[in-house]
Protein backbone atom coordinates (compact mmCIF):
# COMPACT_ATOMS: atom_id res chain seq x y z
CA UNK A 1 0.00 0.00 0.00
CA UNK A 2 2.79 2.42 0.91
CA UNK A 3 4.58 1.77 -2.37
CA UNK A 4 1.44 2.55 -4.37
CA UNK A 5 1.04 5.86 -2.56
CA UNK A 6 4.70 6.62 -3.24
CA UNK A 7 4.17 6.04 -6.96
CA UNK A 8 1.18 8.38 -6.99
CA UNK A 9 3.13 11.02 -5.07
CA UNK A 10 6.02 10.80 -7.50
CA UNK A 11 3.70 11.21 -10.49
CA UNK A 12 2.07 14.27 -8.93
CA UNK A 13 5.45 15.81 -8.09
CA UNK A 14 6.77 15.17 -11.60
CA UNK A 15 3.78 16.78 -13.27
CA UNK A 16 3.68 19.67 -10.80
CA UNK A 17 7.33 20.44 -11.52
CA UNK A 18 6.66 20.25 -15.25
CA UNK A 19 3.87 22.84 -14.90
CA UNK A 20 5.96 25.16 -12.76
CA UNK A 21 8.73 24.95 -15.34
CA UNK A 22 6.43 26.50 -17.95
CA UNK A 23 6.76 29.88 -16.25
CA UNK A 24 10.40 30.00 -17.30
CA UNK A 25 9.58 28.92 -20.87
CA UNK A 26 7.11 31.70 -21.59
CA UNK A 27 8.44 33.99 -24.28
CA UNK A 28 7.25 37.05 -26.17
CA UNK A 29 5.60 34.66 -28.60
CA UNK A 30 2.87 33.99 -26.03
CA UNK A 31 1.92 37.68 -25.93
CA UNK A 32 2.14 37.94 -29.70
CA UNK A 33 -0.16 34.95 -30.16
CA UNK A 34 -2.78 36.40 -27.80
CA UNK A 35 -2.65 39.73 -29.64
CA UNK A 36 -2.86 37.95 -32.99
CA UNK A 37 -6.02 36.09 -31.96
CA UNK A 38 -7.63 39.22 -30.53
CA UNK A 39 -7.12 41.05 -33.84
CA UNK A 40 -8.10 38.12 -36.05
CA UNK A 41 -11.43 37.90 -37.87
CA UNK A 42 -11.05 34.15 -38.25
CA UNK A 43 -11.27 31.11 -36.00
CA UNK A 44 -8.63 29.28 -34.02
CA UNK A 45 -7.98 25.84 -35.51
CA UNK A 46 -6.18 23.39 -33.19
CA UNK A 47 -4.68 20.15 -34.43
CA UNK A 48 -2.68 17.27 -33.06
CA UNK A 49 -2.31 13.52 -33.19
CA UNK A 50 -2.41 10.82 -30.54
CA UNK A 51 -2.65 12.12 -26.96
CA UNK A 52 -1.92 15.63 -28.21
CA UNK A 53 -5.14 15.42 -30.22
CA UNK A 54 -7.04 14.69 -26.99
CA UNK A 55 -5.49 17.77 -25.40
CA UNK A 56 -6.32 19.82 -28.48
CA UNK A 57 -9.99 18.91 -28.13
CA UNK A 58 -10.07 20.03 -24.52
CA UNK A 59 -8.38 23.35 -25.34
CA UNK A 60 -10.90 23.90 -28.13
CA UNK A 61 -13.74 23.32 -25.67
CA UNK A 62 -12.24 25.76 -23.17
CA UNK A 63 -11.75 28.45 -25.80
CA UNK A 64 -15.27 28.10 -27.14
CA UNK A 65 -16.75 28.41 -23.65
CA UNK A 66 -14.75 31.53 -22.83
CA UNK A 67 -15.33 33.72 -25.87
CA UNK A 68 -12.86 32.51 -28.51
CA UNK A 69 -14.29 30.51 -31.40
CA UNK A 70 -12.17 27.39 -31.95
CA UNK A 71 -12.34 24.24 -34.06
CA UNK A 72 -10.57 20.89 -33.62
CA UNK A 73 -8.89 19.33 -36.64
CA UNK A 74 -7.21 15.93 -36.29
CA UNK A 75 -3.78 15.98 -37.91
CA UNK A 76 -4.28 12.65 -39.70
CA UNK A 77 -7.70 13.65 -41.03
CA UNK A 78 -6.35 17.06 -42.07
CA UNK A 79 -4.03 15.58 -44.67
CA UNK A 80 -6.89 13.43 -45.99
CA UNK A 81 -9.39 16.17 -46.68
CA UNK A 82 -10.12 18.07 -43.47
CA UNK A 83 -7.84 20.93 -44.47
CA UNK A 84 -11.01 22.33 -45.98
CA UNK A 85 -11.95 23.43 -42.46
CA UNK A 86 -9.36 26.18 -42.61
CA UNK A 87 -10.34 29.59 -43.94
CA UNK A 88 -8.23 32.57 -44.97
CA UNK A 89 -8.11 34.41 -41.63
CA UNK A 90 -7.89 31.35 -39.38
CA UNK A 91 -4.96 30.84 -37.04
CA UNK A 92 -3.75 27.24 -36.87
CA UNK A 93 -2.23 25.63 -33.79
CA UNK A 94 -0.45 22.28 -33.94
CA UNK A 95 0.24 20.50 -30.66
CA UNK A 96 3.02 17.92 -30.50
CA UNK A 97 5.57 16.70 -27.98
CA UNK A 98 8.26 15.78 -30.48
CA UNK A 99 7.28 17.99 -33.40
CA UNK A 100 8.61 15.26 -35.66
CA UNK A 101 5.70 12.86 -36.33
CA UNK A 102 5.07 12.01 -40.02
CA UNK A 103 1.62 13.57 -40.07
CA UNK A 104 2.96 16.82 -38.60
CA UNK A 105 5.75 16.95 -41.19
CA UNK A 106 3.14 16.77 -43.94
CA UNK A 107 0.63 19.10 -42.31
CA UNK A 108 2.82 22.01 -41.23
CA UNK A 109 4.10 22.95 -44.72
CA UNK A 110 0.55 22.76 -46.09
CA UNK A 111 -0.55 25.31 -43.51
CA UNK A 112 2.27 27.62 -44.55
CA UNK A 113 1.40 27.25 -48.25
CA UNK A 114 -2.11 28.50 -47.44
CA UNK A 115 -0.57 31.58 -45.76
CA UNK A 116 -2.28 30.91 -42.44
CA UNK A 117 -0.34 31.80 -39.33
CA UNK A 118 1.00 28.66 -37.64
CA UNK A 119 1.48 28.38 -33.88
CA UNK A 120 3.35 25.39 -32.43
CA UNK A 121 2.69 24.14 -28.92
CA UNK A 122 5.65 21.84 -28.88
CA UNK A 123 7.92 20.03 -26.46
CA UNK A 124 11.01 20.22 -28.68
CA UNK A 125 12.00 23.69 -29.84
CA UNK A 126 14.62 22.21 -32.17
CA UNK A 127 12.03 20.15 -34.03
CA UNK A 128 10.67 20.34 -37.57
CA UNK A 129 7.40 21.80 -36.28
CA UNK A 130 9.11 24.54 -34.29
CA UNK A 131 11.15 25.53 -37.34
CA UNK A 132 8.04 25.73 -39.53
CA UNK A 133 5.93 27.69 -37.06
CA UNK A 134 5.49 31.46 -37.01
CA UNK A 135 5.20 31.34 -33.23
CA UNK A 136 6.39 28.75 -30.73
CA UNK A 137 4.91 28.06 -27.31
CA UNK A 138 7.48 25.91 -25.55
CA UNK A 139 6.06 23.08 -23.42
CA UNK A 140 9.26 21.10 -22.94
CA UNK A 141 9.27 18.90 -19.84
CA UNK A 142 12.32 17.35 -18.17
CA UNK A 143 10.80 13.89 -17.85
CA UNK A 144 7.50 12.11 -18.25
CA UNK A 145 5.82 10.77 -15.12
CA UNK A 146 6.10 7.36 -16.77
CA UNK A 147 9.07 5.47 -15.28
CA UNK A 148 10.12 4.51 -18.80
CA UNK A 149 9.82 8.13 -19.94
CA UNK A 150 7.47 6.98 -22.69
CA UNK A 151 3.75 7.37 -21.86
CA UNK A 152 2.63 10.99 -22.44
CA UNK A 153 1.89 12.27 -18.94
CA UNK A 154 3.82 15.34 -17.83
CA UNK A 155 4.06 16.47 -21.46
CA UNK A 156 0.31 16.39 -22.07
CA UNK A 157 -0.32 18.09 -18.73
CA UNK A 158 2.03 20.88 -19.79
CA UNK A 159 0.19 21.21 -23.12
CA UNK A 160 -3.12 21.46 -21.32
CA UNK A 161 -1.89 24.11 -18.91
CA UNK A 162 -0.44 26.18 -21.74
CA UNK A 163 -3.83 26.01 -23.44
CA UNK A 164 -5.56 27.12 -20.25
CA UNK A 165 -3.12 30.01 -19.89
CA UNK A 166 -3.89 31.06 -23.45
CA UNK A 167 -7.67 30.82 -22.92
CA UNK A 168 -7.60 32.80 -19.67
CA UNK A 169 -5.39 35.50 -21.16
CA UNK A 170 -7.85 35.88 -24.05
CA UNK A 171 -10.81 35.85 -21.65
CA UNK A 172 -9.43 38.69 -19.56
CA UNK A 173 -8.27 40.72 -22.56
CA UNK A 174 -11.75 40.45 -24.07
CA UNK A 175 -13.42 41.42 -20.79
CA UNK A 176 -15.45 38.20 -20.94
CA UNK A 177 -17.97 38.51 -18.09
CA UNK A 178 -19.96 36.09 -15.96
CA UNK A 179 -23.02 37.02 -18.04
CA UNK A 180 -21.14 36.07 -21.21
CA UNK A 181 -20.20 32.79 -19.59
CA UNK A 182 -23.83 32.09 -18.71
CA UNK A 183 -24.86 32.57 -22.34
CA UNK A 184 -22.36 29.86 -23.32
CA UNK A 185 -23.52 27.49 -20.54
CA UNK A 186 -27.31 27.82 -20.35
CA UNK A 187 -27.90 24.15 -19.57
CA UNK A 188 -25.31 23.62 -16.85
CA UNK A 189 -25.31 24.37 -13.15
CA UNK A 190 -22.71 27.10 -13.63
CA UNK A 191 -24.87 28.85 -16.18
CA UNK A 192 -27.99 28.53 -14.08
CA UNK A 193 -26.27 30.25 -11.20
CA UNK A 194 -25.71 33.22 -13.49
CA UNK A 195 -29.05 33.53 -15.29
CA UNK A 196 -31.87 31.65 -13.50
CA UNK A 197 -34.26 34.08 -11.83
CA UNK A 198 -36.49 33.53 -8.81
CA UNK A 199 -39.56 34.18 -10.94
CA UNK A 200 -38.59 31.29 -13.23
CA UNK A 201 -39.05 28.88 -10.31
CA UNK A 202 -41.78 30.37 -8.15
CA UNK A 203 -44.17 30.51 -11.11
CA UNK A 204 -44.27 26.70 -10.97
CA UNK A 205 -45.52 26.74 -7.36
CA UNK A 206 -48.86 27.46 -5.77
CA UNK A 207 -49.27 30.83 -4.05
CA UNK A 208 -50.11 30.10 -0.39
CA UNK A 209 -51.81 32.90 1.52
CA UNK A 210 -54.18 33.41 4.45
CA UNK A 211 -55.75 36.48 6.02
CA UNK A 212 -54.34 37.79 9.26
CA UNK A 213 -57.69 37.05 10.92
CA UNK A 214 -57.90 33.42 9.78
CA UNK A 215 -58.02 30.70 12.43
CA UNK A 216 -55.46 27.92 12.70
CA UNK A 217 -57.60 25.37 10.87
CA UNK A 218 -57.47 27.60 7.77
CA UNK A 219 -53.73 28.12 8.16
CA UNK A 220 -53.03 24.39 8.53
CA UNK A 221 -55.17 23.59 5.50
CA UNK A 222 -53.43 26.21 3.35
CA UNK A 223 -49.93 25.06 4.24
CA UNK A 224 -50.89 21.41 3.71
CA UNK A 225 -52.59 22.00 0.36
CA UNK A 226 -49.94 24.26 -1.17
CA UNK A 227 -47.05 21.91 -0.21
CA UNK A 228 -44.47 24.62 0.43
CA UNK A 229 -44.23 24.38 4.21
CA UNK A 230 -45.31 27.97 4.69
CA UNK A 231 -47.92 30.57 3.84
CA UNK A 232 -47.94 34.32 3.53
CA UNK A 233 -50.23 36.26 5.85
CA UNK A 234 -52.18 39.01 4.12
CA UNK A 235 -54.00 42.14 5.34
CA UNK A 236 -55.83 44.25 2.79
CA UNK A 237 -53.88 42.68 -0.11
CA UNK A 238 -50.56 43.42 1.60
CA UNK A 239 -48.27 40.74 3.00
CA UNK A 240 -47.75 41.40 6.70
CA UNK A 241 -46.05 38.16 7.74
CA UNK A 242 -45.29 34.51 7.14
CA UNK A 243 -46.22 31.31 8.97
CA UNK A 244 -44.13 28.16 8.53
CA UNK A 245 -44.85 24.62 9.57
CA UNK A 246 -42.29 25.18 12.32
CA UNK A 247 -44.42 28.05 13.64
CA UNK A 248 -47.40 25.69 13.71
CA UNK A 249 -45.52 23.08 15.76
CA UNK A 250 -44.42 25.70 18.27
CA UNK A 251 -47.99 27.02 18.50
CA UNK A 252 -49.37 23.54 19.21
CA UNK A 253 -46.90 23.17 22.09
CA UNK A 254 -48.24 26.39 23.68
CA UNK A 255 -51.98 26.32 22.89
CA UNK A 256 -54.55 23.61 23.45
CA UNK A 257 -57.46 25.64 22.11
CA UNK A 258 -56.25 26.42 18.61
CA UNK A 259 -59.64 27.72 17.50
CA UNK A 260 -58.95 30.96 19.37
CA UNK A 261 -55.54 31.53 17.78
CA UNK A 262 -55.39 33.74 14.70
CA UNK A 263 -52.79 33.88 11.97
CA UNK A 264 -51.58 37.27 13.19
CA UNK A 265 -50.87 35.75 16.63
CA UNK A 266 -48.13 33.40 15.45
CA UNK A 267 -46.85 34.91 12.21
CA UNK A 268 -43.34 36.29 11.76
CA UNK A 269 -43.73 39.96 10.87
CA UNK A 270 -41.44 41.58 8.29
CA UNK A 271 -40.03 38.27 7.01
CA UNK A 272 -37.09 37.95 4.66
CA UNK A 273 -38.25 38.25 1.04
CA UNK A 274 -36.77 38.07 -2.45
CA UNK A 275 -37.65 39.97 -5.62
CA UNK A 276 -38.90 37.83 -8.51
CA UNK A 277 -36.16 39.29 -10.77
CA UNK A 278 -33.33 38.37 -8.41
CA UNK A 279 -31.06 35.46 -9.20
CA UNK A 280 -31.99 32.13 -7.63
CA UNK A 281 -28.48 31.86 -6.22
CA UNK A 282 -29.19 35.04 -4.20
CA UNK A 283 -32.30 33.41 -2.78
CA UNK A 284 -30.20 30.44 -1.70
CA UNK A 285 -27.68 32.73 -0.01
CA UNK A 286 -30.48 34.40 1.99
CA UNK A 287 -31.92 31.02 3.01
CA UNK A 288 -28.54 29.69 4.04
CA UNK A 289 -27.50 32.76 6.03
CA UNK A 290 -30.86 32.89 7.87
CA UNK A 291 -31.35 29.13 8.29
CA UNK A 292 -34.71 29.13 6.51
CA UNK A 293 -36.13 27.06 3.66
CA UNK A 294 -38.77 29.36 2.12
CA UNK A 295 -38.85 32.92 0.87
CA UNK A 296 -41.89 34.97 -0.12
CA UNK A 297 -41.40 36.35 -3.62
CA UNK A 298 -42.23 40.00 -4.29
CA UNK A 299 -42.89 42.02 -7.44
CA UNK A 300 -43.00 45.80 -7.02
CA UNK A 301 -43.84 45.35 -3.36
CA UNK A 302 -46.63 42.87 -4.02
CA UNK A 303 -46.55 39.26 -2.83
CA UNK A 304 -46.65 36.95 -5.89
CA UNK A 305 -45.53 33.55 -4.63
CA UNK A 306 -43.09 31.42 -2.67
CA UNK A 307 -39.75 29.82 -3.49
CA UNK A 308 -38.58 26.78 -1.52
CA UNK A 309 -35.09 25.40 -0.97
CA UNK A 310 -36.19 22.19 -2.69
CA UNK A 311 -36.89 24.17 -5.87
CA UNK A 312 -33.27 25.30 -5.94
CA UNK A 313 -31.90 21.84 -5.18
CA UNK A 314 -33.95 20.33 -8.04
CA UNK A 315 -32.27 22.72 -10.48
CA UNK A 316 -28.85 21.42 -9.44
CA UNK A 317 -27.56 24.89 -8.61
CA UNK A 318 -26.14 23.86 -5.24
Amino acid sequence: MGRIRDIATQVIDTEANAILGLKHLLSDDFTKVVELILKSKGNVIISGIGKSANIAQKIVATLNSTGTTAVFMHAADAIHGDLGIIREDDIVFIISKSGETPEIKVLAPLIKIRNNKLVAIVGNINSFLAAEADYVLDVTVPHEACPNNLAPTASTTAQLVMGDALAMALLQCRGFSSEDFARSHPGGALGKRLYLRVGDLCVKNAVPMVKDTDIMTDVIMEISEKLLGATAVMKNDTMVGIITDGDLRRMLMKHTQIDIVRASDIMTSNPKTINRNDLVVNAFDIMQSNNITQLPVMDNGKYVGMIHLHDIIKEGII
